[in-house]
């Protein structure tokens, strides 16, 4: 049975017969999946359990500023770039995409400010006013991170790694680079001074990734931002999202939003569809899920237990931090205030060991801050500026009453933000909306409140990942930061085509014996 739902455009499917994919989430993973599925000739519906696209890229909107809920930058605008050539359009036709440099700055606990740029003698004045004896190495470091992008990025990130003999063809190389070495291990073979090995190591980060833990095949990050640079969408990161949704809309294609699976429905060890929470059924020929992959396998297949990805082993595994946002608005302009600038504490390892191992919430923080309104006025009224603020929090396994904690929390950091960078800021706030872990698992559905999935260690990564293909179902796919290449927008955008290398045109697809 294949029930007739329409998007907000009213567009029907009723007499589409190409082969029908479905597509659980509107996150970046899951519309880029449906653009891809678009070109190789899918009628694809996505069903969204939020009221608008964007999954962790939804946009607030909030009296008169526009917010980014999720990601804030974009490193690696080729990847978007395809998917536009994809349906015959160019990316900048549609998104106004800007470069950004420096790509961000480093303010330390003593007021000692580092810039990431991509001009690599502005880089070695810096290292130059740091630690004059880390010159060299980070010329060698720079070689190294090239050296690793192209192997784990440009070979590895959007190919399938669910055979084992990927694994076994790439391991040598990647042991070579150091693949069991840690970020923050990796750098400090490059460079002595302290503070220059934060502002190598903290990427992960980005990512969900602990750099005392994390592989150092992310120290990749260093060469990507400088080949391809920083760049930010002017209307914010959600007018990307919704060139996106156009681009599915162009191919004749649909969402549909306010609409929540409950169980992805299995026949004969073959994925034919889901049921929604109001006991509505979508038939398919194929699902992919966008949904975190802790909660695909523990509640959307709960009727089909893996016999790879147990409940038991979903509740070992090691989870990302969680975030703590608070998004605001101030009636005044902080002209000195930089785009993307982090704010670190006091304290690195000894915190970052407070949030993935002790998991107690510190009472000093580091933070991410954001002004997107430094060059894109148009997210806020006249004469204001929206600010978007970052703080690296434990799961919800440490359990926090975020209830209870999350105004207290946000004080602390208003009065940080105030003592640091933006002065007066307790009186210049008109608009506030905050973003806790309980919100990443409440409203996300993501397991632990964790903001990025599986923490990306060694062996949590490639091919001991969950993998983009299920291995109990057939025509079941995953996309999004649980799975293969991990979190990130590069990494998410690409485990679409990871998946786009498996799933074959809609021409090939074999018919459904039902």
């Amino acid at each position: 049975m294949d029930l007739t739902l329409t998007h907000s455009s009213g567009a029907s499917h009723s007499f589409d017969n190409r082969p029908h994919a479905l597509v659980i989430g509107a996150g970046f993973g899951g519309l880029a999946a449906a653009i891809r599925l678009g070109a190789k000739g899918y009628r694809v519906t996505i069903v969204e359990k939020l009221d608008g696209p964007g999954g962790r890229g939804y946009v607030y909107r909030q009296d008169g500023f526009t917010f980014d809920a999720g990601p804030t930058i974009i490193t690696a605008p080729f990847i978007f770039e395809e998917l536009w050539r994809l349906c015959g359009k160019t990316l900048s036709d549609h998104v106004d995409l800007r470069s950004i440099d420096p790509f961000y700055k480093i303010r330390f606990d003593d007021g000692s400010v580092f810039e990431a740029t991509a001009d690599l003698e502005a880089m070695r004045a810096q290292i130059q006013r740091f630690e004059p004896n880390d010159l060299n190495g980070f010329d060698r470091y720079m070689k190294t991170s090239e050296a690793i992008y192209d192997e784990a990025f440009t070979k590895l990130v959007d190919q399938p790694f669910h055979q084992l003999s990927t694994l076994f063809k790439s391991a040598p190389e990647l042991i070579r680079l150091g693949g069991f070495r840690t970020v923050y291990g990796k750098v400090s073979e490059f460079f002595s001074n302290e503070k220059l090995r934060i502002a190598f190591s903290f990427h992960p980060l980005l990512i969900g990734g602990n750099p005392f833990t994390t592989t150092s095949y992310y120290c990749l990050i260093a060469h990507l931002e400088r080949t391809h640079g920083v760049h930010y969408a002017m209307g914010g990161t959600g007018a990307l999202v919704m060139g996106m949704v156009d681009l599915i809309e162009g191919q004749g294609n649909r969402l549909i939003f306010n609409t929540e699976v409950d169980e992805i429905l299995i026949k004969n060890a073959r994925a034919v569809g889901v049921r929604t929470t109001t006991g509505a059924i979508i038939a398919a020929d194929l699902v992919v899920s966008n949904a975190d992959i802790g909660w695909t396998y523990t509640r959307l297949l709960r009727h089909q237990p893996s016999k790879t990805w147990t409940d038991q082993k979903i509740a070992r595994a090691d989870y990302s931090m969680s975030l703590f946002v608070w998004y605001f608005g101030t009636d005044r302009i902080y002209e000195d205030c930089y785009q993307h600038t982090m704010v670190l504490g006091p304290r690195y390892k000894e915190l970052l060991n407070d949030i993935f191992e002790k998991k107690v919430l510190a009472d000093d923080f580091s933070l991410y801050l954001h002004r997107p309104t430094a060059n894109d006025p148009s997210l806020a009224p006249e004469g204001c500026d929206a600010f978007y603020v970052l703080a690296p929090v434990p799961h919800l396994g440490s359990g926090v009453d975020w209830q209870e904690k999350a105004e207290p929390f946000r004080k602390k950091i208003e009065q940080r933000l105030e003592e640091t960078m933006l002065p007066g800021l307790s009186s210049a706030i008109v608009t506030s909306h905050m973003l806790t872990p309980q919100d990443f698992q409440d409203r996300l559905l993501s397991t632990m409140g964790a903001a990025f999935g599986m923490e990306p260690k060694l062996f949590q990564s490639a091919w001991f990942r969950p993998h983009n293909e299920s291995s109990d179902v057939r025509g079941l796919y995953f996309v999004g930061a649980g799975t293969h290449p991990g979190a990130g927008l590069p990494g998410v955008v690409s485990s679409a085509k990871v998946i786009d290398h498996m799933i074959p045109h809609a021409a090939h697809l074999p018919k459904r014996a039902d």
